[in-house]
């Protein structure tokens, strides 16, 4: 199976970025299912059901979620009724949506589950134990499984691609916008990846405003920090899984950036 991760979708560049990029990702890596993280689309903070379905009818079959969840009040009209896409599985129990699911591409099921991390960001359950009930369940019918772990630390982030290792196909993080050079395939045959980096405005900071983030390091001040505009570039993760094993067989970062020449 081939799958394709894309990292956070930061507004309306990086909306912009995942509809034109998309076509050549799938030309070059043929896969079989398309995921993203969509926490960041909707100026930044959270996304909208009409951004959600921009996605799905672009090719992607899956989104993944995180600690901007719930940033536009909208999403509770559908996140209940949304099966492909899922937020952080460690919410406290009786929170809308879900935190895990199946998704279907190309003849393909690939399980998905999303992870939330604790440090640097607020106390939820123990995500090492709800992945492991999650994890081990999905194991039963489905070889092939993807975890967001979306966090902040990379200790904690490492630590789950080692806690799952030979559980999953694929941990990736997500969440601090800056891909990292440490993709490999762990002994167990897990794919992993501290973080898949973001898709959205290049020249800003983590794909905000310059200005504000400088005022808000300057002042300490409380500023109003505004998704950046201009030239985008795209980051995410390509990785091969054996079927069979559900063990990865190959994994490979994406990089592009906004007029840099290619091979079409």
């Amino acid at each position: 199976m081939k799958v394709l991760f894309i990292g956070d979708i930061v507004g309306n560049v990086g909306r912009k970025a995942l509809k034109e990029n998309l076509p050549y990702l799938k030309t070059k890596y043929k896969p079989h299912v398309v995921i993203v993280n969509g926490e960041n689309a909707a100026a930044g903070r959270g996304i909208t059901g009409a951004i959600a379905n921009e996605f799905f009818n672009w090719g992607v079959h899956g989104i993944t979620l995180g600690n901007h969840t719930w940033d536009n009040k909208d999403i509770f009209d559908f996140i209940d009724d949304e099966p492909r896409m899922i937020r952080p599985a460690n919410f406290p129990p009786g929170t809308p949506g879900r935190g895990y699911t199946v998704v279907k591409g190309e003849g393909k099921e690939l399980a998905i589950v999303n992870l939330q991390g604790r440090t640097f960001l607020p106390a939820l359950d123990c995500p090492f134990r709800v992945a492991d009930e999650i994890v081990d369940e999905l194991r039963q019918d489905h070889k092939c499984i993807l975890v967001d772990m979306h966090a902040e630390a990379t200790s904690e982030k490492i630590a789950m691609g080692w806690h799952l290792d030979g559980r999953a196909s694929l941990v990736v993080g997500t969440h601090t916008h800056v891909q990292s050079n440490d993709d490999r395939i762990l002994p167990g045959g897990t794919a992993y990846l501290t973080d898949a980096g973001m898709v959205g405005p290049r020249d800003g900071i983590l794909g905000m405003e310059r200005e504000a983030v400088l005022r808000k390091f300057y002042t300490q001040l409380p500023v109003r920090f505004v998704v950046d505009d201009g030239k985008w570039h795209f980051h995410g993760v390509f990785v091969e899984i054996d079927e069979a094993t559900g063990a990865a067989t190959r994994i490979e970062k994406i990089r592009l950036m906004e007029d840099e020449w290619r091979m079409e």
